[in-house]
């Protein structure tokens, strides 16, 4: 089964939101620098997925449509999405279809957003998908009825949804873990 980590939405126009938040952005850059080094390694593409849209920080003039500065990679490909997942009119899907891609490792920023949503496209398009929650950052938010939702209340809401429904839920060292096995064979 051939692979490739999607690096989604790591970028700095999320630096420039009202709601950013450095909880837990040391984690998420420990994760996803794993992430990046373990697939390079093994020899599984490293695409960036970046987000742009007629709002000021996600506008492509804005200047803040590149990498989060921590990324230091040089990736494979990078495809721009106007819209929540990174398959539908990016461009992405006819690579991977034409690489033969069959699993993709999910990562980024929003979890609950384009994260999920990449994955259950993905899923629904027959990918065998790797959501690595761990290397996934999003922010708290409140309900419409005062409720408050901490960030990782809504990791654990995401990860619910999709186990074994749309993903497999996995850490770094697993997903690394199955990628020496498979790519050693």
């Amino acid at each position: 089964m051939s692979a490739a980590l999607l690096l989604i939405d790591i970028q700095q126009s999320f630096e420039h939101r009202p709601y950013w938040s450095d909880e837990g952005l040391a984690q998420f850059q420990q994760h996803v620098l794993a992430l990046v080094a373990g697939c390079q390694a093994a020899g599984v593409p490293v695409v960036n997925i970046l987000h742009t849209d007629n709002d000021d920080v996600f506008r492509k003039d804005s200047g803040l449509v590149k990498p989060m500065t921590f990324l230091s990679h040089t990736p494979a490909a990078t495809f721009e999405k106007r819209v929540h997942n990174a398959l539908t009119e990016s461009g992405l899907l006819p690579r991977l279809n034409a690489q033969q891609i069959t699993r993709l490792i999910v990562c980024g920023i929003r979890t609950e957003q384009c994260c999920e949503t990449t994955t259950r496209v993905a899923s629904d398009l027959g990918f065998a998908v790797d959501f690595v929650t761990e290397a996934t950052l999003t922010f708290a938010m409140q309900y419409a009825n005062g409720t408050r939702y901490s960030a990782d209340e809504i990791k654990a809401r995401t990860e619910l949804v999709l186990a074994d429904r749309f993903a497999r839920i996995c850490t770094v060292n697993e997903v690394l873990t199955s990628l020496e096995l498979e790519y050693a064979a």
